[in-house]
């Protein structure tokens, strides 16, 4: 049969191949998710809406069986299915977890926990969860030094301090894994290096959804708000989704409810947050095509590069901002530039007899002024 040539098949061709563009291909069959399934199965979660599939641009993901309508429960996953500092104390690590002094971070103990099952292997309870764990995550606190050196110089700028941060971490934690020899036959050092830390720190900061805990004492004092959710942790994101997301204190679950409607076959997303591009690619590893947060950010050579070089406060102005806290995150987007970034260059074009100190505070025109 000769392949119609008019506008309405061209139309229809054009509604086909977008259609297949989307639509993911079922990776249910996989064992890992065979295995993840019954593991699920046996702690009283089955999902009737989601299957794990393959997706063109966002790869693996979860594709909707059924057409899902507003205010629909996506997910409901059991709180018998979370990994929290819970799961951690009731474990072996407990012990030496509460004894521990100075109290360990929940970070820490989270951290500890993946990397002691992981090595743990087939003995591990919690193998068909860590089995679909990404094995090596994208975010710059990842890529080598030279692949850093390539980004924006705000961006840089954090990736590096990043990278410090979790290397300083690594380090002050050493102590303590020192103390859980006792529970290996090899040396812990060969089992706690940095790449299995960073492995560890990578899954809790780029999938723990939150979760308050009450604070226990066997914690230090930063806010106990992860966990880790099994198969849930499979929902990519989109910046033009809503859904509810939370967890239901009388059903003891972690349920996710549906804001927008999502067709029968099509990829389902949720919304990790208001972020530009540059947060995304720094705590999650991704970058979003068509991000309505997308922003450039202004850094301070930029800002000075084209004020009058014979400005004799330019210093004093610069020590100002930064002082206030308004030398970095100022940027510009898709709504032109921010408040922050007004506020900058408001002060920064200031003449001599306009710049007033008072005390510890300066007072500046109203910034809406620019727009007069």
């Amino acid at each position: 049969m000769q392949m119609g040539r008019g506008r309405t098949s061209r139309m229809r061709r054009r509604k086909v191949f977008r259609s297949s563009e989307s639509r993911g291909v079922n990776e249910s069959y996989k064992s890992e998710f065979i295995e993840l399934k019954k593991w699920l199965k046996d702690r009283k979660f089955e999902d009737p809406n989601l299957t794990p599939a393959h997706f063109p641009g966002t790869g693996r993901g979860l594709m909707s069986k059924t057409s899902l309508q507003v205010g629909q429960m996506i997910v409901s996953l059991p709180e018998s299915c979370l990994l929290t500092t819970d799961t951690v104390i009731r474990s072996y690590l407990g012990t030496y977890v509460t004894k521990w002094k100075p109290p360990p971070s929940p970070l820490l103990a989270l951290c500890s926990f993946l990397v002691s099952e992981k090595h743990a292997g087939d003995q591990s309870p919690w193998k068909p969860y860590l089995e679909t764990l990404p094995k090596t995550y994208t975010c710059p606190v990842c890529l080598e030094r030279k692949v850093v050196n390539l980004l924006p110089r705000p961006l840089r700028a954090k990736a590096q301090e990043q990278r410090a941060h979790v290397q300083e971490f690594f380090t002050s934690s050493r102590d303590f894994f020192f103390s859980l020899q006792p529970l290996f036959s090899e040396a812990v050092e060969s089992i706690f290096t940095y790449s299995a830390f960073l492995w560890a720190w990578c899954t809790v900061n780029t999938r723990a959804v939150y979760l308050r805990h009450r604070q226990l004492g066997c914690f230090s004092a930063e806010p106990d708000t992860c966990a880790l959710a099994p198969y849930l942790d499979l929902l990519n994101h989109s910046p033009d989704v809503q859904v509810k997301a939370a967890f239901n204190e009388q059903t003891r679950c972690y349920e996710i409810i549906a804001a927008s409607s999502c067709r029968k076959h099509e990829e389902v997303f949720i919304c990790y947050g208001p972020h530009d591009n540059h947060r995304l690619l720094l705590e999650y590893g991704f970058v979003s095509a068509r991000n309505p947060h997308a922003c450039v950010y202004v850094s301070r050579d930029v800002l000075v590069k084209y004020l009058p070089s014979t400005d004799k406060q330019m210093n004093k102005k610069i020590a100002i901002l930064k002082d206030h806290g308004f030398i970095e995150n100022l940027t510009f987007g898709w709504d032109g530039p921010s408040w922050r970034l007004l506020t900058a260059l408001k002060l920064l074009c200031l003449e001599a007899g306009e710049l007033q100190l008072r005390g510890e505070f300066v007072v500046l025109p109203n910034v809406e002024d620019l727009e007069a």
